[in-house]
């Protein structure tokens, strides 16, 4: 299976984007959106990672439960897609959600319906996938 993920509008505070989950036919089977951190030079907990092709495996830990790990990010460790809603729930991470909105009223969109969102592509994708981030 395969990912793009394709950053649509960076911001100051953050970087909204569009995921879409893709069948080993090459179809289009699920699309969520996203919310990383800005780009500032790959900058450990501060910064998105660099666009470019990464695996990505399932993964359980305590905190996030069953998410996934991207593997092999250049300068960077333990970048996760996992569940969260504001750009301050992520220290270099990817939140997926239904859809970018300002849930807290601090005029920053915000990602919703992020815990079912991610639920679901875990479900079409339990293993994890091939990512390209453009």
């Amino acid at each position: 299976m395969k990912v793009i993920i394709t950053r649509l509008l960076p911001q100051p505070k953050q970087t909204l984007g569009k995921l879409e989950l893709f069948d080993t036919k090459g179809k289009s089977i699920f699309e969520c959106k996203t919310l990383e951190l800005p780009w500032l030079n790959n900058q450990t907990q501060v910064s998105c990672i660099p666009t470019g092709n990464y695996e990505v495996k399932a993964r359980t830990s305590p905190k996030y439960g069953l998410h996934y790990h991207i593997q092999d990010v250049p300068k960077r460790s333990f970048i996760l897609i996992h569940q969260g809603n504001y750009n301050t729930d992520i220290l270099g991470c990817i939140l997926v959600g239904q859809a970018h909105t300002d849930i807290n009223g601090d005029g920053v969109a915000d990602i919703t319906s992020s815990k079912t969102t991610l639920q679901k592509l875990l479900k079409l994708a339990p293993d994890g996938f091939q990512l390209q981030i453009k």
